[in-house]
């Protein structure tokens, strides 16, 4: 269960910036707001924000399977009841392999530190996936 200092250092920021789209006031109406995290690595962020903003339930994903591990240990450390359980994702492949989303379902879908070090064709996947996996008002949100 280890995390990149980058990682430790942005939460604090990453998060300002995120209660602007999940505070109270931020949506429309009552309820959980979903959201998918893509790329999620060891799974700091995850925990951290869901933690944070227990009005979310926090779908965390990574492409490499023993992030999986890392991200399920930072949940269960951090006694993070809305996370869910981590999903292998490749953000490259059509959103129908995306874990079960479906279409029009996610109000806020995350990408941190992930399009500078992918390949192109997971940037394009990622914009593809938000334009049809995010509710009308639904935010992607990168960074890095």
């Amino acid at each position: 269960m280890q995390a990149p200092a980058a990682a430790e250092r942005n939460k604090g920021p990453i998060l300002a910036v995120l209660r602007e789209y999940v505070g109270p006031g931020a949506h429309a109406g009552p309820g959980v707001l979903r959201v998918l995290e893509v790329g999620a690595g060891a799974g700091l962020h995850a925990a951290h924000f869901a933690q944070a903003l227990p009005q979310t339930l926090w779908q965390p994903s990574d492409i490499d399977p023993r992030a999986l591990c890392s991200i399920a240990a930072y949940a269960e450390a951090m006694q993070v009841p809305n996370v869910l359980p981590p999903i292998l994702l490749d953000v490259s492949q059509g959103w129908e392999t995306w874990g079960g989303t479906q279409p029009a379902t996610l109000d806020l879908l995350v990408s941190i530190n992930m399009m500078h070090i992918a390949e192109l064709r997971c940037t394009e996947g990622l914009f593809k996936g938000a334009g049809v996996l995010l509710k009308p008002g639904g935010v992607l949100f990168t960074y890095g």
